[in-house]
């Protein structure tokens, strides 16, 4: 049985893990496709089934400050509770058949292979791991009995108390702010701007969580110099200006296969805006960028971590994560 639910008065059940709180009635899956109601009571029908294992660099979640370097076991189920029209995962997002969950995988199993691949921790990710707390939070949990660290790569559209019980045994996040617009989410994601601004609050100001925020920059959405400069200054003031930010290159895909693909330029012209906005870490991703790809010391302005796609090429930080050149410390986790 799944937990984060109550039973309405006219027999119904409301799920209360997203905004959504949908309404199901016996035999009824919600918006996500995998918490629904059986029988009077809400069931979790993706745990301990996974539509994929692999091994990726920490880098890919994208994560620039968490043991740069290293690899993670990065799973993830079938659902989600957003629509985003230019999802990049979107044939396990959307997908409404059970045929995709092709991999048995209990938590403590999900661990133990984690551990043998010699992987520094497990991500929860393609797509969106808010949606089966349950299984991540169980999951989590046996990471941590190995010594593996946990990072969740999400939307960030979770209500409390299943916000707190989910990110309580995550080491770090990876949190998509899509966009600054409010019409943007309720356009082309389906969602709540405002429920992903007070989840990035939480994680910063009221958990040991260490964040990241990743924002795919599209071209005529989301990708003008007024709203990236928003954006970015909202990161810097409300979260903190140690806080990275990368903005990502958009690739056509799903329901907006019709849109062109995010100029390198346009990526390197947000970068510089976000800096200038006071953010001391901003980084480019999906395209080729030696300097949108470095980590610098905001000190002295020394190349510290050098990155060749997904892999370090070269690292001149201290083992607790100071800078080799001026001795500044460098936020994350080294």
């Amino acid at each position: 049985m799944a937990r984060y639910w109550h039973t309405m008065p006219d027999g119904r059940i409301e799920c209360e893990v997203c905004p959504r709180r949908c309404h199901l009635s016996d035999g009824q899956a919600g918006f996500c496709f995998v918490r629904r109601n059986s029988g009077g009571v809400l069931e979790l029908a993706t745990y301990g089934r996974s539509s994929g294992l692999a091994i990726d660099p920490i880098e890919k979640k994208p994560l620039y400050h968490v043991f740069p370097g290293t690899n993670v076991l990065s799973f993830g189920t079938a659902g989600c509770s957003f629509a985003c029209r230019f999802c990049q995962n979107w044939h396990i997002s959307t997908a409404r058949s059970m045929d995709v969950l092709s991999v048995d995988a209990p938590p403590d199993i999900i661990a133990q292979t984690a551990r043998q691949k010699n992987c520094r921790g497990i991500a929860y990710t393609y797509n969106e791991p808010t949606i089966y707390p349950e299984y991540a939070i169980d999951t989590a949990v046996a990471a941590h009995e190995l010594g593996l660290i946990n990072i969740a790569v999400t939307a960030g559209s979770i209500l409390s108390p299943a916000r707190e019980d989910f990110f309580a045994p995550m080491d770090a996040a990876n949190v998509d702010l899509k966009s600054f617009n409010p019409d943007f989410y309720r356009k082309l994601v389906g969602g709540r701007l405002d429920v992903v601004l007070d989840t990035l609050k939480y994680l910063v100001h009221e958990t040991s969580v260490w964040v990241e925020v990743t924002t795919l920059v599209i071209p005529d959405q989301n990708d003008s110099d007024d709203e990236i400069a928003k954006l970015a200054s909202w990161v810097a003031t409300e979260l903190g200006q140690h806080v990275p930010l990368h903005l990502s290159a958009f690739h056509p895909s799903n329901r907006m296969s019709d849109t062109a693909p995010t100029p390198p330029l346009t990526l390197r012209r947000a970068r510089e805006i976000a800096l200038d906005q006071g953010l001391s870490f901003v980084y480019t991703g999906n395209i080729t960028d030696q300097e949108g790809s470095t980590t610098y010391c905001p000190n002295c302005g020394q190349a510290l971590v050098g990155r060749r796609g997904f892999r370090v090429a070269e690292m001149h930080l201290t083992n607790d994560g100071t800078c080799q050149y001026c001795d500044t410390p460098i936020p994350g986790r080294w």
